[in-house]
Parts: structure tokens; sequence; C-alpha cells
């Protein structure tokens, strides 16, 4: 990796319905129209029927719609290497986006340097057990009575860019918003065991581009700061630069310092929390009543917060429509 790399920007779609159905900036979409408008195909992560990550592919912008926003899960990605090495030999361009460790995955498997291949990898956290995920679905149905119909990992809309609560949406017209599996996916102990040594937490990514949320913008560019979202983006490769200048015309953007836009991850991994083996046990023998409350802080001051932000977004939106 040349020393010049990465190139640091904070970004903006210029579209704002584009930014609001994003998790952060829009960056993703931005890229992945441009891959589109060139005929070609996107890989990337959605949730499928019953909820789960899986990988999938796009040639078009309603099925690549469905790959927008954060899912805090582990992605099963199934034939999808192959399918990409086969639409690379067919000439298509080709979008793979996904954890940095996928992204260096797909590089092994390929073997080789494909001229129209652009991989965008996420400044990831660590992937939590999809058997929590799972369970915390369940656990939901089962206290509301209903089948799921959407889920937002982390809902911008009602709640702000800034803070992380997720809602879930039933059959029977409810929804609830809680921070509980957020909680515990940032509590680290159901991440996997391989998240605790991850080579990729650094500044050194597989991917040519890296997209994140841009914690610390309020800091580092505060007029870019309007609780809606903002991308990190790091651009580490040639072909990463040229991809950029294909997607200015989108965007807002500011070239901003690689040492003012640091997060967690990219200085290094998580730490094994030392109540880990505890949380297993727990996760294995008891409730997820029991979880929730000791794990994920499922307390009554906390519902009793996110009702009064709902309270006061509905007042707010009342009142801007007279």
């Amino acid at each position: 990796m040349n020393q010049e790399f990465p190139k640091t920007y904070a970004l903006r779609h210029i579209d704002e319905s584009v930014r609001i159905a994003s998790q952060s900036g829009g960056a993703f979409t931005a890229i992945s129209d441009w891959i589109l408008d060139s005929s070609g195909i996107i890989y990337g992560c959605a949730l499928n029927e019953r909820f789960l990550a899986i990988h999938k592919k796009a040639a078009d912008r309603d099925s690549r719609d469905s790959m927008r926003g954060s899912k805090y899960i582990q992605s099963t990605l199934n034939d999808t290497f192959k399918s990409v090495k086969l639409d690379l030999l067919s000439g298509k361009q080709v979008l793979f986006t996904g954890t940095s460790c996928q992204v260096a995955g797909l590089k092994k498997y390929l073997g080789e340097e494909y001229k129209k291949l652009l991989c965008v990898d996420i400044v990831c956290h660590g992937v939590p057990s999809p058997a929590v995920w799972k369970k915390y679905l369940d656990w939901q149905c089962a206290k509301n009575s209903a089948e799921l119909t959407r889920v937002n990992f982390r809902n911008k809309s009602d709640f702000g860019w800034h803070s992380h609560y997720e809602t879930l949406y039933f059959n029977n017209g409810r929804a609830t918003s809680s921070k509980i599996f957020s909680t515990i996916f940032y509590n680290h102990a159901a991440l996997r065991p391989c998240c605790y040594e991850c080579p990729f937490k650094s500044t050194m990514h597989s991917g040519d581009i890296t997209i994140a949320d841009y914690w610390g913008i309020e800091k580092t560019e505060p007029e870019l700061d309007d609780n809606k979202g903002v991308s990190l983006v790091l651009i580490n490769s040639e072909k990463g630069i040229k991809a950029f200048e294909q997607i200015k015309g989108r965007v807002d953007w500011k070239k901003t310092k690689l040492e003012d836009s640091m997060q967690s991850p990219l200085v290094g991994p998580f730490p094994k929390p030392a109540h880990r083996d505890q949380f297993w046990m727990d996760f294995e023998n008891k409730s997820f009543d029991y979880i929730a409350q000791k794990y994920g802080r499922d307390k009554l001051k906390s519902r009793i917060k996110i009702r009064l932000i709902l309270l006061k977004n509905r007042i707010t939106k009342l009142f801007s429509a007279r």
C-alpha cells in the first residue's frame, strides 16, 4: 500500500432523500449508482425474508436499495464469490461491498487483479453471532404477538443519526424501538472469536474504498453535521481515486485529515470481554428476558425515554405541518 493512502473525505449525497434512506451520508448509493449507470452489477448485504443478513446480486436500483443501511450481524455469502468471478469473466463492471475480511476473501478467491472490479469495505465494529439476533427477534415477536414485517437496525429518522435505536415493525401495526440488541452488540461479548484478533482494525483496508459513519464530524467539520448523516470515505488505491472522481458530481465532499477522523475500529480490534464466557453460558441456559435485562439494559427508564422521544417527534411534526 502506497504511503499516500488512505486519502480521507467527508461526504454527503446531494439528494437529501437518499441520505435519509441511507445509514450515514449516502456514499454507497453514490458509488453503486455510478456502477449501475455503467450497466454494472452490485453485490452487497441485504436482509432476506427471515430478516437474516445475506449477500445478494443487484442489477437495478430497486434491488440495490435493499442493501442500504447497516446490518449488525454476519452475512451469509453462499456462492457470491463464484458469481462475482463469472460476471467479471463476462466483462461486466462489478462492485463488491462487504466487511474487510469478506473483501480480502474475495480477492484471495479470484487470485488475480480484475480491472473492472471495485471493492468497497466498511469500517467494521465486529460481527455478532446470528444466533443472538434470531433469539432476539423470536423474543420480540412473542412479546408483540405478531410477525415481523420490517427491521431498522439504526432508526435515524425518528431518533437522529447520532443515536442508535433499533426499530422493529410488526404485521399488527405495532412498532417497537429499543437499544437492547445494539447494547448487546456494543458490549462485544456476542462477537465472533476472530473479531478480537481482526487484522483489518487499522487504517489499512482491503477495499479500494472504505466507508463508514463519520463519527466526530461535529468537531472536525461542524458545518456538515445536521444529524442526518455524514459518510467517512477512505480512498485506498488508484482504482479508488478514479471511482471517487466519477461520483463527485453526486455528492458534497470535503477533504479531511485522517488523524481527525479516527474511531476505535481504525485503531485496533476490541479486546475479548472478561464476561464473554458468562454471557454465552447465560445465553444458552437463560431466557431472553434475562439476557435483555442483564446485557441489553432493558429497563423501565430506557423504555420511558424512548416513548418521550417519539412523543416529542410526533408533536413537532404536528406543529410543523400546520
